[in-house]
């Protein structure tokens, strides 16, 4: 069965590019288009929506007042220009938060997000990540400088509102003013897994699960009710039952 979308956006040109990547992709139909958040809810109303592609900035209602607004909303991933929304659209519990310009490329990795959720066997193959030699790490901004952190020595990350915590093997602790989405965006697929909306798990570093909860060192993280079904599928996949 198909994913039926839903675009809001006052911007032409907004509307134009995503209904273009959602027509690229077999397992999407687009239900409708709507240039303020007013026309949007007559939709949502009628309309069995599974996944909405919602801007921020629109005259009269915002998306985020639309959102706030729904006693049932669909899945969602906001489309704007500003940035400076992401963390209260993850309060709301947002799939994504996509910057415009959006590149396909970026879009197909929010797609594939919400597949990996609700529909794993629709996944969209992504780019194959180069392989080298060297250790991969990536550098975060911690006490006013730009730290290296090397991925294999990460067992888990935890955001707490306006900060997200990095904890490593070795007991450290980095503390970076940063969206664990924006972190997300940075960690291969293959070894990191977000298992709640605030936190992240190294999936080489579990060394148990139950149907709610992970297991790290002396750590024990809940599985978010909005990713259990995506989490069990991966974890089994590596399991012997």
């Amino acid at each position: 069965m198909k994913v039926k979308c839903l675009i809001v956006d006052d911007e032409d040109l907004a509307l134009d590019v995503i209904e273009e990547y959602i027509n690229r992709i077999d397992y999407l139909q687009l239900e409708g288009k709507c240039k303020s958040a007013v026309e949007a809810l007559s939709i949502l109303n009628s309309k069995q929506i599974d996944l909405l592609f919602l801007d921020i900035q629109m005259p009269g209602l915002t998306g985020i007042q639309l959102l706030r607004n729904l006693s049932n909303p669909p899945t969602v991933i906001f489309t704007t220009a500003y940035s400076e929304f992401a963390l209260e659209s993850y309060e709301l519990e947002a799939l994504d938060y996509l910057i415009k310009p959006i590149p396909f490329e970026r879009f197909i990795k929010a797609i594939n997000r919400y597949f990996k959720i609700n529909q794993p066997q629709f996944l969209i193959p992504e780019k194959k990540e180069e392989i080298t030699s060297e250790q991969p790490f990536i550098f975060v901004k911690s006490e006013k400088r730009m730290v290296k952190v090397f991925l294999h020595e990460i067992q888990y990350i935890e955001s707490l509102r306006n900060y997200v915590s990095i904890y490593m093997e070795n007991g450290q602790e980095i503390v970076t003013l940063n969206t664990i989405s924006n972190i997300e965006e940075k960690l291969p697929e293959s070894s990191f897994l977000r298992i709640h909306r605030s936190f992240i798990a190294s999936i080489h570093k579990i060394q148990s699960y139950t149907s709610s909860n992970i297991e790290i060192g002396d750590k024990l993280i809940p599985i978010g009710r909005n990713y259990k079904n995506m989490v069990i599928n991966v974890l089994e996949q590596k399991s012997i039952l």
